[in-house]
């Protein structure tokens, strides 16, 4: 079978005319219940999956990184490593990397030198499992490892958070904290406030399943930033830095200041906090049944309240509901919403029967097919010298 590995280092040495000296990988994710609380300062619980992006690189003796996207019918770019690096106007897979560029070169001066690299990904694009952040996190850990710059990883993933504000999107750091610290076996809880990270093992008996709606999201441009400065003006209204910082007593206290809708926003932020805090508890139990209902309270929050699923997504979590029954049913759209994926965690002798009940009843919602895949809990990024 061929990998995206093969694919890569192919195209790397039909474009550059040598063989790459080094290789670097990263993975993309899934978050287990946590949604839109990391820019609050609040608590997530992803785990990185068997998806990710993988560099071939070899130095090329200059300060511009070359560079082919093989994901992107081979487009090509090259730009000079400098501490102001303008975004490219119509290339928008380039502007990750040069927004972690530019960062790395502010901090390290020369010591960043230039690369060929070759890009292959195999992280569904606009499915919400952080194709963007597994690149940023890929690249900045690369060049890391390439010229010794000892970049600890944490400090890895807020470069790609900022990369991500560089191109217009203010996310917060989930998604390249877990590509950076994943660990096998082990969602991580993060402290979105303090970037404290705590292992949560997954039990052996339990299975998560990714199911990709098909639907597209694009978060650059979208109701994203709109569902920020919702909570940050809840947090204002409420006197505390981040909603993190408030409690649903104090939120009670000022929803008559409030319009309904930044009362909505933030009773899912505070709530969900909560819900994350019990759900690593359940999770490491093996408690399916209490996991069910923290997975699915968090679906009808972000449905209800913070608005961000659509029928397709809302669809897919009944179909699963009604094949796993109440007390197994745990299952939430994941991701930041307007589309992507839905995540469930199964016992193994339910995966067949989620498949064929998606199989059957899904097309009729949404007229297209589901794709669905399982995945381990896996390792964070990793770089070796070939």
């Amino acid at each position: 079978m061929t990998t995206i590995k093969d694919i890569c280092h192919k195209a790397f040495v039909e474009k550059f005319g040598a063989e790459p000296t080094m290789y670097e990988y990263a993975p993309g994710r899934v978050n287990i219940i946590g949604e839109h609380t990391d820019y609050n300062g609040g608590f997530v619980l992803p785990c990185a999956i068997k998806y990710g992006t993988c560099m071939y690189a070899k130095p090329n003796n200059s300060n511009q990184i070359r560079v082919l996207a093989v994901d992107m019918q081979n487009d090509y770019d090259e730009f000079e490593l400098a501490t102001v690096i303008e975004k490219h106007p119509t290339k928008l897979w380039v502007n990750y990397l040069r927004g972690v560029a530019y960062q790395l070169c502010e901090k390290f001066g020369d010591r960043v030198k230039g690369l060929d690299i070759a890009i292959k990904g195999d992280v569904p694009p606009g499915a919400g499992l952080s194709s963007s952040a597994s690149l940023e996190v890929c690249f900045g850990h690369l060049l890391s490892s390439a010229f010794n710059l000892n970049v600890p990883l944490m400090d890895i993933a807020l470069i790609g958070q900022a990369a991500e504000a560089y191109i217009g999107m203010k996310c917060g750091i989930m998604d390249q904290a877990i590509s950076a610290n994943g660990t096998k076996d082990h969602c991580l809880r993060i402290d979105c406030k303090s970037y404290g990270l705590t292992q949560v093992a997954v039990p052996s008996n339990l299975v998560i399943l990714i199911l990709n709606s098909n639907i597209k999201h694009q978060l650059v441009g979208s109701e994203y930033n709109d569902r920020r400065e919702s909570c940050e003006k809840a947090a204002s209204i409420m006197g505390v830095p981040l909603l993190r910082d408030a409690t649903m007593d104090l939120l009670n206290q000022y929803k008559d200041k409030m319009d309904d809708e930044t009362y909505r926003r933030a009773r899912h932020v505070i709530t969900e906090d909560e819900r994350v805090l019990k759900a690593s508890d359940a999770f490491e139990k093996g408690d399916l049944t209490t996991l069910a209902h923290l997975m699915y309270e968090s679906h009808e929050s972000m449905r209800d309240d913070f608005e961000i699923t659509v029928k397709e997504t809302d669809g897919l979590v009944e179909i699963v509901k009604e094949a796993l029954g109440v007390q197994k049913a745990a299952v939430r759209q994941t991701g930041g919403g307007f589309g992507g994926c839905v995540v469930a965690v199964v016992e193994p002798q339910m995966v067949d029967v989620v498949k064929k009940a998606v199989e059957a009843k899904y097309k009729a919602i949404s007229g297209i097919d589901a794709t669905i895949f399982e995945t381990t809990a896996c390792a964070g990024a990793t770089f070796t010298k070939l």
